[in-house]
């Protein structure tokens, strides 16, 4: 078997250059062929975001790196397979011992990744400043939503979304096709799912720029993450995620977009000092991470990270956020938060998360809410109806005085002159 690494040429990147479309080329190349035939049976271009959680001390960091235009093949794992024994692998090494693993398998119609293997080495302390462990981490998945036509390419631009436990890989620019038959990608194209675009009706002819619709309020849900089969974070909140991006003209563009109740894949875990809650869909990745501070009695939110897709206008449809220093919802331990306004949480500069109707608990050991520390903004605004109520009640006691002192002097009668 033998492989080879190529990268998009430089006349190319001239090309982009002169038609306007710059972007960053990030996409490197893979081949493995068959070490008899010689036949080449995989090729792939791609560009892949990576994202994974690990502990720092007590609390949880979330590291971010891409794919470098460095890995290369492994030749040792990489494989054309045998037909109806085994099934073609790619094996790709990169960085301090890091590697990922793409198994195909096919039948008449169709052919798929049937697993994604990845394994990480927490020891690059490049990659994972200050990690609390060290060696290496394999996670793996055979939910990928990678699959295409047989004798087709399979073409996703679009950010793809992987999960493999505590880890992600967004693909995204990518061209991937196993049982080639020819030593080139296939004519035929299968698209990817981000790729299509809705029909609609044509859009009526107008000479003002369309208003986008508001979003609306997002629907209030109650999550729930257990340890040991025992509740230890309740939260129930509305959530609406408001990013802003670049356009592909140079523009800022905003894309708001609320957690709906239906598609969402809720998951988490606590230790004694942190608890983190999951939410994610097909294309979005949201964390909350709580630290519970002993020595103050306190719990508080920590960090927040956000995997998504931009809209087709956006420089780069990919979205990735993350701040683990944050202090929100800071409350006593045995009680809960509760802010039933609109609250606005700074994430990074770009990213921002509004909360509806939140109460939340971390290191919980019931499945109902303890009493609650209200927010500063329920209290500024309980004011208003507080001052207005005064207001009237001072009105209602000044009219009352002033119709006693009235009747008084109407009982007094006439005095003689």
């Amino acid at each position: 078997m033998s492989w080879r690494q190529v990268k998009m040429p430089v006349y190319w990147m001239a090309v982009m250059l002169l038609i306007g479309v710059v972007q960053v080329a990030t996409a490197v190349q893979f081949e493995v062929k068959d070490g008899k035939t010689n036949i080449t049976c995989i090729l792939a271009d791609l560009s892949i975001n990576f994202s994974v959680s690990y502990n720092v001390s007590s609390k949880m960091e979330l590291a971010t790196f891409v794919l470098p235009s460095e890995a290369v093949t492994n030749i040792n794992k990489s494989s054309c397979g045998v037909e109806n024994t085994t099934a073609p692998v790619l094996a790709i090494q990169f960085g301090s011992n890091h590697s990922l693993s793409i198994h195909f398998a096919r039948n008449n119609t169709r052919y798929e990744v049937a697993e994604l293997v990845m394994s990480y080495n927490l020891s690059d302390k490049i990659i994972f400043p200050n990690a609390s462990e060290n060696g290496t981490k394999t996670v793996s998945t055979n939910k990928t939503a990678v699959l295409a036509e047989n004798d087709t390419v399979y073409k996703c631009m679009n950010p793809h979304l992987i999960r493999m436990d505590n880890a992600n890989a967004t693909f995204h620019d990518i061209r991937l096709e196993a049982y080639l038959k020819q030593s080139n990608f296939s004519q035929k194209v299968s698209t990817c799912s981000e790729d299509i675009t809705p029909t609609s009706a044509p859009a009526p002819v107008t000479t003002t720029a369309p208003v986008p619709a508001p979003v609306p309020d997002p629907p209030v849900v109650q999550y729930s993450v257990n340890r040991s089969s025992e509740p230890c974070l309740l939260a129930k909140v509305g959530l609406q995620m408001n990013i802003t991006y670049t356009t592909k003209d140079g523009k800022n563009g905003s894309y708001v977009f609320n957690i709906e109740s239906k598609g969402v894949t809720v998951d988490g875990n606590c230790t004694n000092t942190t608890a983190y809650l999951s939410l994610s869909t097909g294309s979005i990745d949201l964390r909350f991470n709580f630290t519970l501070n002993s020595s103050l009695e306190v719990f508080y939110l920590d960090g927040v990270s956000l995997s998504t897709g931009l809209p087709a206008d956006a420089n780069d449809t990919h979205f990735e956020a993350a701040n683990s220093s944050l202090n929100y919802m800071q409350t006593n331990v045995h009680k809960s938060f509760k802010c039933n306004s609109k609250q606005t949480l700074q994430i990074t500069d770009p990213f921002t998360v509004n909360t509806y109707h939140l109460q939340v608990q971390a290191f919980n050991s019931d499945n109902t809410f303890a009493s609650a520390v209200e927010c500063s903004l329920d209290e500024n605004g309980m004011l208003v109806p507080i001052v207005v109520g005064a207001a009237l009640a001072g009105l209602v006691l000044i009219v009352l005085i002033a119709y006693l002192i009235g009747r008084k002097r109407s009982h007094a009668g006439y005095q003689t002159i």
